[in-house]
């Protein structure tokens, strides 16, 4: 294993209530004069006003104000195309779409990148990876952790609570992760970098200790998801973040008629993998019961036929990446329990 000397994280993060209003000072005391700004496309107006505000009183000039409602290499190349050679940072705002379109045009640019999200719906904000869709189909490309994540805990705090709900299943996904990393060095060597595999977990049992939506709820979501996006830059891989789970998120989003939201499916996709595991099972049961997660679910649940194929081709989806499901007779095993473990049952339509 090579080992990586030198990581890159941000160097300024700012979580706490008010901290939209802050953004153009944040952006003064760095140097950062003329801003490119991406925002989600059907943005609340008074977030938009309070960061255009802001940037102004600081007199940050916003060079570029751009809507973004896909998330995709095109779009990101297109804009890239059209980067103002002035803009000395690039501004992400928003939902994933924009922050992950912001982050790989910054990546592209070279230019320092703030995350300003107003949901913490994933750990995408904080990864060192941009998950955009090339002809269609969806993938993760290599990009560089934000220079500063800007999250106001107000703005967060009152995101929808499916948001909140599929960031929580997002974190939860680190605890399967993090098995399959550790099963994948015992079955095919593959090197596991034990302080990134260990403050994945800590993130996680950060949050259990106090699964709330409140303001301190929002500011252990935050950190939590933060550091997962570290845990990344520092071993150079999303194996402290990714594993089984997100295969089988990935293949619904290739396959299905709907796909939702990803924490959503990560989440449920989380405790299936933790049965086939035998690990973690009833931390996480626990986990979405006590915030409503499973209600969540079973007030719009999914197709089990299309989770019986997502299950089926997910370890097909990436080369070399050894999970639980690569066992045999893994994928056999979790799809029985989508008929007979009594909380996925309730997750599925006939």
């Amino acid at each position: 294993m090579s080992l990586k000397t030198q990581i890159v994280i941000p160097s300024l993060v700012r979580v706490k209530p008010g901290a939209l209003d802050r953004l153009g000072l944040y952006l003064r005391r760095n140097g950062h004069m003329k801003a490119m700004v991406l925002v989600s496309r059907g943005m609340i107006p008074e977030y938009l006003d309070r960061a255009r505000r802001g940037m102004a009183e600081q007199g940050v000039e916003c060079i570029d104000w751009i809507e973004v409602g896909e998330a995709s290499f095109e779009t990101a190349a297109a804009l890239f195309a059209d980067v103002r050679k002035e803009a000395s940072a690039m501004i992400g705002l928003g939902g994933g779409k924009a922050l992950d379109v912001a982050k790989y045009v910054a990546f592209l640019g070279r230019l320092p990148y703030y995350a300003v999200p107003t949901s913490l719906s994933n750990d995408g904000f904080s990864s060192p990876q941009s998950s955009l869709t090339i002809a269609g189909r969806r993938r993760s490309l290599a990009a560089a952790l934000p220079s500063a994540v800007v999250v106001d805990l107000d703005v967060c705090k009152d995101a929808p609570r499916p948001l909140w709900l599929s960031g929580i299943g997002d974190l939860a996904s680190k605890l399967t992760a993090v098995f399959d990393w550790k099963l994948a060095f015992h079955a095919v060597g593959e090197a596991v970098d034990d302080f990134a595999a260990l403050l994945s977990d800590a993130t996680v049992n950060q949050f259990l200790a106090r699964p709330t939506f409140d303001l301190d709820g929002a500011r252990l979501l935050a950190s939590s998801l933060l550091f997962n996006g570290v845990a990344m830059e520092i071993c150079g891989s999303s194996r402290p973040a990714s594993g089984s789970e997100h295969l089988i998120s990935h293949a619904l989003d290739a396959t299905s008629a709907r796909p939702r939201l990803h924490g959503l499916q990560v989440g449920v996709a989380t405790y299936l993998m933790s049965l086939v595991q035998k690990s973690q099972s009833e931390r996480i049961d626990a986990l979405f019961d006590q915030t409503g997660f499973w209600a969540e679910i079973a007030a719009d649940p999914f197709s089990r036929a299309e989770w019986r194929t997502a299950v089926e081709i997910a370890p097909t989806l990436k080369d070399d990446f050894y999970t639980v499901l690569s066992q045999d007779g893994a994928q056999a095993e979790a799809i029985s329990y989508l008929d007979r473990d009594r909380r996925l049952k309730a997750c599925f339509s006939p």
